[in-house]
């Protein structure tokens, strides 16, 4: 698989200057951390579920996530893990590329227990979302997997979800981080990424975003994140890559505040009318989102609906100028530090303080491509809905 990958091979020409990079579910872990992309959450119980993954992936999904936990009602779990196991027995008989598929689960022995009722066809799993992660429930769910890993004699990450009451209060923030963060290092090589949990979030405080306001915008929110980001995504080795949060607006009735999107952009690419769907379809305050998320050290983001995917992949796309800027500054020659004006001529490269900016941009280029210098996420979302 590979991101824009459902484009054909002259619009990709077109539009980068650097393909992305072709992956499989057997990547380095590093690679596929960075690869998640726009994470489609999708109910375990859908009927057709086989048919609406392999409808996703020729739309340009790369994971998904198969949910049993609270996209679904308590009563209809057993049912969802029998129809989970008759999909994937589908999906095993069927000679498609798939996208990185991970089950969302609600306790820990329903992972060994679905790796043992999905028989060979655990093949097309890549690894399980862990709800409501903590030290003290988190480290059952790692020991859960790494139990069924071993059975099976198949490589399953897990991705924790950061979503726990104790994570958000100011007294136990702290403490609950560390807990977590003994957790995630002790199970280093199996926590391919950390997911937050923000609807869980404002529920404690009975909050909800409005379709005109970010998760950043929402300050007793976006202080969890900054934290979790502090003490989880640091750049020195430690770190962990800690995906967005889920935006939950897919067409807005009636708007507060004035659009967030610049006509400029759209006008010198003459599309007007994609300007306006985004708008009307609540997408300028996603593509608001994702710049902030990106600005603050998160890569990817929770998706539950599919017009989400693209925004997230034409703003993870490396332009021409990031690219150049991060090669500039790893030349082996610049290994001794010092400053240096940028190709462009718009900015100051310092080597050392930026060097981690570099590494981080050259592995997002490498799973999202480099666009050229004339394209930017404009032309890449038109062609992508085009495409």
């Amino acid at each position: 698989m590979r991101h824009f990958g459902h484009l054909a091979s002259e619009v990709r020409q077109r539009l980068f200057h650097q393909e992305p990079c072709e992956f499989t579910s057997d990547s380095p872990a590093r690679l596929l951390s960075a690869a998640l992309g726009a994470t489609l959450y999708s109910p375990a119980t859908r009927p057709r579920l086989a048919d609406d993954i392999v409808k996703q992936t020729g739309r340009g999904v790369v994971s998904m996530v198969l949910c049993l936990e609270d996209s679904i009602g308590d009563e209809d779990v057993a049912e969802g893990e029998e129809n989970l196991v008759r999909q994937f027995a589908d999906l095993a008989e069927r000679p498609v590329d798939l996208p990185l598929l991970f089950i969302r689960v609600r306790t820990p022995d329903q992972i060994p227990d679905l790796v043992r009722r999905l028989g060979p066809a655990v093949r097309l799993l890549s690894g399980f979302v862990l709800p409501k992660f903590t030290e003290e429930r988190g480290i059952p769910f790692l020991e859960a997997l790494s139990g069924a890993e071993a059975a099976s004699g198949h490589r399953l990450f897990a991705m924790p979800v950061l979503e726990s009451p104790e994570l958000l209060y100011r007294e136990t923030r702290v403490e609950t981080l560390e807990g977590i963060a003994r957790a995630v290092d002790k199970y280093r090589e199996r926590v391919l990424a950390l997911r937050l949990g923000v609807t869980d979030f404002c529920s404690s405080y009975g909050l909800r975003r409005a379709p005109d306001m970010t998760a950043w915008d929402v300050q007793i929110v976006a202080s969890v994140i900054a934290d979790v980001v502090n003490m989880l995504g640091r750049a020195d080795g430690t770190g962990f890559t800690v995906t967005g949060p889920v935006w939950e607006y897919f067409r807005v009735q009636e708007r507060m505040f004035k659009p967030q999107l610049r006509r400029s952009p759209f006008l010198e690419g003459q599309a007007e009318e994609l300007r306006e769907a985004l708008i009307e379809h609540a997408m300028d305050g996603l593509l608001r989102e994702i710049t902030l998320d990106q600005a603050n050290g998160l890569l990817g983001k929770t998706c539950i609906h599919p017009s989400h995917v693209l925004p997230v992949h034409a703003l993870s796309v490396v332009s021409h100028e990031e690219f150049s800027d991060a090669q500039d500054i790893l030349r082996p020659e610049r290994g001794g530090g010092g400053v240096l004006r940028s190709q462009y001529t718009n900015k100051m490269n310092e080597v050392k303080p930026h060097r981690a900016w570099a590494e981080r941009t050259l592995l997002r280029a490498e799973v999202f491509g480099v666009a050229n210098e004339d394209i930017g996420f404009v032309e890449l979302l038109a062609a992508g809905i085009s495409g």
